[in-house]
């Protein structure tokens, strides 16, 4: 994995996947994981979007193999920070970007926050924000204080995966990734996602979006997703029948191609 440093000092990793072909300047785009993911998540997406795209994966702060936050507290403006200078770093400009989960609500962050850097934004089971939600969050987080992060996801894995469809191995595999996240990490970012209602800024965005929603998600319904094309004038919004909540890690090769052709039928010739 490649590196950078942020402007507050921490190093944070990230991956270039690029088979576009050498004489043409391909666009870039930026693939955001979700909490207690990392840049390894999307490894089923790259296959399908290499070719016609410049991808970049990066670990956030606090996961994947990423330096951890400091003692001060995370802030959101922090994180969508990082996506600018991770930008800069690499030279883009402008840049397509699409988000899982967590991953997605910063991306909408970027989004409105730097509009002319951003052709289109994807967004995978992500709402306006997760203070939109029912979920109770601190409870999450006191049950990953306690029991782990392991442990915490077997318990809950019927919400996150098709378990009857999921093929051998996926879901011990799914489980040793997350829980390579810090308890100390998610113990701040959950919360602060948790906190955040994006709609105010939602509406000032102008690219293309597509939101893709899991049908059967147990975390959120299709109306509290579909919030998200009611609020954006220029959402396209696809839903995954009765799947739950990782779209992204139990659905890739549908979410990337889904995200593929939205690509292709707005991405400039």
């Amino acid at each position: 994995m490649e590196s950078f440093v942020t402007s507050d000092g921490l190093r944070l990793k990230y991956v270039v996947d690029d088979f576009t072909d050498p004489w043409r300047k391909a666009d870039t785009l930026l693939l955001v994981h979700a909490a207690m993911g990392s840049s390894r998540r999307f490894y089923a997406w790259v296959p399908h979007l290499a070719r016609e795209f410049r991808v970049v994966r990066f670990d956030m702060r606090g996961h994947g193999e990423s330096d951890p936050h400091g003692p001060e507290p995370i802030t959101f403006e922090r994180l969508v920070q990082d996506v600018v200078e991770l930008l800069d770093h690499l030279g883009v400009a402008r840049v397509h970007i699409a988000g899982s989960s967590a991953g997605a609500y910063i991306s909408q962050g970027f989004t409105s926050r730097y509009p002319m850097r951003v052709a289109t934004l994807g967004c995978f089971a992500a709402t306006p924000g997760m203070k939109t939600g029912n979920v109770d969050y601190a409870a999450w987080v006191a049950r990953i204080a306690r029991d782990g992060i392991a442990t915490f996801l077997r318990e809950t894995i019927k919400d996150r995966v098709d378990v009857e469809r999921a093929p051998p191995g996926f879901i011990d595999w799914f489980v040793t990734e997350a829980a390579r996240t810090s308890i100390d990490t998610l113990a701040r970012f959950v919360p602060l996602m948790a906190s955040q209602d994006l709609s105010p800024q939602l509406a000032t965005i102008r690219c293309p979006v597509l939101a893709v929603a899991p049908g059967g998600d147990p975390l959120h319904t299709v109306e509290e997703y579909r919030a998200l094309q009611r609020i954006v004038p220029n959402c396209e919004f696809v839903v995954l029948e009765d799947m739950p909540h990782n779209i992204t890690d139990t659905a890739p090769d549908r979410c990337a191609e889904e995200l593929l052709r939205f690509l292709r039928a707005h991405v400039r010739a």
